[in-house]
């Protein structure tokens, strides 16, 4: 199994502003709506700050009817109840009730607003990281684990939704809050607004020095959970695999060794982040305890009044609230710009390229090759050359048998005729042409290949054949399965064309998996077939009835069958025997066995029951 190698599972340097920088510019096309949740936010929280004042107001009132009642009964006045103005009192309540509607409106609104905005440009993100994974080349694929690209469209796609539905809004509404509480607080008292001040320093204390580690392990977690990832999806893919060759136990040591990993890290970006909470709230504590004290020196001394002092404490909890949010933000804010750094990342890779390009020929010139492998070398990297010297002319019509042992270089020659790869030197033509100087759509659009590995997405049959070629009939899909020999195993299933294949195609034999891939190629009606262990995975019966079939389909057909079993290529026009990179024989079978060299080995090998690969 993979185990998440290569550049995908290496700690990428952190760059918090620049990606911030970048998250933001995916919303510019919805600035429109932004202002708008921006100005409703705005309301809300100048309606939301202005209620405490109005609201101590009431308790002025009230604090003074009862005063007045007590003087009265001090000088002997006969009173039925405290002169309190309720009709006043009334009134303000009315008022503060109706600013909170409104606030609670606006906050719904422009809730909503950002909700959509979130949702579209996590839409554009993802659809954006799609079509760059349509663009990256093989060898990213095969350099990065399934689990962790899984993770990135999944998980960190979804902690940058859930930040930017809650953030922006939020971090407006704290910024406005802050100010404006501040603004409030002088109009009633600045001697108890510098009492409240003095919590700002401590809690941008906190801030400091806690969010840069929380920074640093959601980076991990994130890393970390692709791995995990990664594990569960192998193990569920190939649990078969697992259980034939008795390794549950060391499938779950490996489970539980990525999944220690991803607690721990998830433990301490949790425990450092959820720090901020408790120690913001024992900073508001005690500021609001200290102009508690104060504020009631000062009513005592008639310095301020009591709605004032009520209001003031109200303030002082609004006050450190903002601060409070910023800092549990931050968590969430580090976890997310973690993400999204993940998903740049892939869109940063960098593509396959695409030179100015020559429309390819329609035809094949009369004498020439369809396919001409031309002084070609490649190699995967510089320790390990693989292919060097490579010549091969291909006629219109013929079948190339590529045999030799695991490693020879026989499935990369397949992949560098469909551009998977690109040539290190020399050239590839296809009808006289450079591919390097062709679309690689239109080049594979001459193509057809069938795998080993089966393919098969979760659908009708009749759809995964039609796969092939979007425009083909009914006929043409029916003619396919008859020329695969699938047609008579398909029409004995209960629903026929329209059984719906499951997840992995697991509720069909192995053998008619690969039947239905090869119809799929013979539908798309290629002029190059290529036959990649194409037969590995049939039975004896089965093979014999594709041997047959090809005979008659692949004529007039250029095809290329890459096979370890001889026996399915002896009527190749030219076998191409290849070793350590290098072709050492070429030839139709009765030469190459007269020949009695490398072929005749491997051929002779497999007969006497000494398989060689």
């Amino acid at each position: 199994m993979r185990n998440g190698r290569g550049s995908a599972m290496k700690q990428r340097p952190q760059s918090f502003w620049k990606t911030t920088f970048r998250l933001f510019r995916y919303m510019k096309r919805w600035l429109v709506g932004i202002f708008i949740v921006l100005a409703f936010a705005a309301v809300a929280v100048i309606l939301q700050i202005k209620t405490p004042k109005i609201l101590g107001k009431a308790t002025t009132e009230l604090f003074k009817g009862v005063l007045k009642g007590q003087a009265e009964l001090k000088a002997g006045l006969p009173i039925h109840g405290f002169p309190v103005d309720f009709g006043k009192i009334g009134q303000i309540l009315l008022v503060v009730g109706v600013m909170y509607g409104v606030a609670a409106i606006f906050n719904v609104i422009q809730s909503i607003i950002m909700n959509w905005i979130a949702q579209k440009v996590v839409y554009q993100l993802r659809s954006d990281l799609k079509h760059k994974m349509q663009r990256l080349p093989i060898s990213y694929y095969d350099t990065h684990s399934n689990g962790d690209l899984m993770s990135r469209m999944a998980n960190d796609m979804d902690n940058i939704g859930g930040t930017l539905q809650q953030t922006l809004s939020q971090m407006v509404t704290s910024i406005l809050t802050f100010f404006g509480v501040l603004y409030m607080m002088l109009t009633i008292s600045g001697w108890l607004t510098l009492v409240a001040l003095l919590s700002v320093p401590l809690s941008l204390v906190v801030v400091m020095i806690v969010a840069p580690k929380s920074q640093r392990f959601f980076a991990g977690q994130q890393k970390n959970l692709g791995l995990l990832n990664n594990t569960v999806e192998e193990t569920y893919a190939g649990h078969t695999v697992v259980k034939t060759f008795n390794r549950e136990k060391a499938t779950q040591e490996q489970f539980e060794e990525h999944n220690k990993k991803y607690y721990q890290s998830a433990w301490k970006a949790q425990f450092v982040s959820s720090l901020i909470f408790p120690l913001m709230n024992f900073v508001k504590n005690l500021d609001y305890l200290a102009v508690a004290v104060i504020g009631g020196i000062q009513v005592a001394h008639g310095q301020v009044s009591l709605g004032n002092v009520q209001a003031f404490l109200q303030y002082t909890n609004q006050f450190s609230q903002p601060i409070t949010q910023m800092a549990n933000l931050t968590n969430t804010i580090q976890a997310t710009i973690a993400s999204a750094e993940r998903v740049f990342a892939v869109l940063d890779e960098e593509e396959m390229t695409e030179p100015e390009t020559t429309p390819l020929p329609t035809a094949t010139a009369a004498g020439d090759s369809v396919i001409e492998f031309d002084d070609v070398a490649f190699q995967y990297n510089e320790e390990n050359p693989l292919i060097a010297d490579f010549n091969l002319k291909v006629k219109p019509g013929e079948m190339v048998a590529i045999v030799g042992p695991t490693g020879a270089g026989k499935t990369t020659i397949i992949n560098l005729l469909e551009r998977f790869y690109d040539v290190n030197s020399g050239q590839i033509k296809y009808r006289g042409q450079n591919t390097m100087t062709a679309q690689r759509s239109d080049l594979r659009r001459n193509f057809a290949m069938v795998l080993q590995d089966t393919w098969l997405f979760t659908g009708s049959i009749f759809d995964n054949i039609k796969y092939g070629r979007e425009n083909a009939t009914e006929d043409d899909v029916y003619a396919a399965a008859k020329a695969a020999h699938a047609d008579t195993f398909i029409r004995q299933l209960p629903e026929g064309y329209d059984t719906i294949l499951n997840e992995s195609a697991t509720n069909i034999s192995q053998g008619q998996r690969q039947l239905l891939t090869i119809a799929r190629a013979f539908v798309a009606n290629p002029d190059v077939l290529i036959l990649d262990e194409a037969t590995s995975s049939v039975d004896t019966r089965t093979e014999m009835l594709i041997q047959h079939a090809m005979e008659r389909l692949l004529a007039g057909r250029t095809s290329f069958v890459v096979a370890h079993r001889l026996s399915t290529i002896q009527n190749a026009e030219n076998i191409v025997v290849m070793n350590h990179g290098h072709i050492v024989e070429t030839g139709n079978h009765d030469s190459l066995l007269a020949a009695n060299g490398f072929y005749a080995d491997l051929y002779n090998s497999q007969f006497t029951g000494n398989n060689l690969a």
